[in-house]
């Protein structure tokens, strides 16, 4: 099995332990207004971010990369990042592989303004529930862990809402199926999630299909340097989604004005 099987399958064992629960699209749109909506993609198309848009990441681990961050304290982390200019915020909230917590997506909430993304793997409408419960303006649906009907119906539930829905591919196969949802939040993830091995080129094809698309292209996973952003701006990136190596980095800031080109 490879390491998404392994985060899929334990999915399924946590899943168990939710509630049963209808979730329908009024009750989340309710919720998600009495709570207050910030617009995640509103925030990325700013005319005042220049460039290219940054979604810093809220990380301490990964699979691959173990712990990355081990004096970590989400909510401080989230204040650093706003403070230095990034656009929208995701926030791990994988307990096991990630050591992510829901908790961290309410705290970071109530401490800054920004759009916040729930990073997780969904396979479930009740954590598109838990999603809007704890505090996030956007939910990640990886197209490698849905099926054609989970993958439009999540789509529609999140964006009828009042969510906005990153749709993340890796490969021809996956960015079509992005497109036959009419998906207008794509990420392209440059890190293959089966045996976690990166190549920036995976943007570069993808932006390459997509052409005159009308929709806002994120690259993610294997940024770690201003000339890496240029090469995926170059090729059409509108966005970046950035974790591990600012979260390897003692100073966020100086960093994030590095990738930025503010530096």
């Amino acid at each position: 099995m490879s390491i998404l099987d392994d985060i899929v399958a334990h999915k399924a064992i946590e899943l168990e332990c939710m509630p049963e629960m209808v979730v329908s699209l009024n009750g989340l749109r309710e919720k998600l207004e009495n709570r207050g909506k910030r617009d995640f993609i509103a925030a990325l198309r700013d005319p005042r971010v220049g460039r290219v848009a940054l979604i810093a990441e809220v990380k301490k681990a990964s699979p691959s990369a173990g712990v990355i961050r081990a004096d970590f304290d989400p909510v401080e982390i989230a204040r650093e990042y706003e403070s230095a200019g990034a656009s929208c915020l995701s926030v791990l909230t994988d307990k096991k592989f990630f050591h992510g917590s829901l908790t961290h997506l309410r705290d970071i909430r109530s401490a800054v303004k920004l759009p916040l993304l729930r990073k997780d793997f969904i396979v479930d409408e009740r954590q598109i529930a838990e999603a809007v419960e704890w505090g996030a303006d956007a939910v990640l649906l990886i197209a490698a862990i849905l099926n054609d009907d989970r993958l439009r119906r999540f789509h529609n539930l999140a964006l009828n809402a009042g969510l906005s829905a990153l749709v993340e591919v890796h490969g021809v196969g996956e960015l079509k199926r992005a497109l036959s949802v009419d998906a207008k939040l794509i990420g392209v993830n440059n890190r293959n999630l089966k045996d976690f091995t990166v190549d920036l080129r995976v943007t570069e094809e993808l932006a390459a299909i997509l052409g005159e698309w009308d929709g806002l292209l994120v690259a993610e996973s294997g940024i770690h340097s201003r000339e890496d952003v240029e090469r995926l701006c170059d090729c059409g990136a509108k966005a970046i989604l950035v974790g591990e190596s600012l979260m390897r980095e003692e100073n966020l800031r100086t960093k994030v004005n590095e990738l930025l080109g503010l530096s």
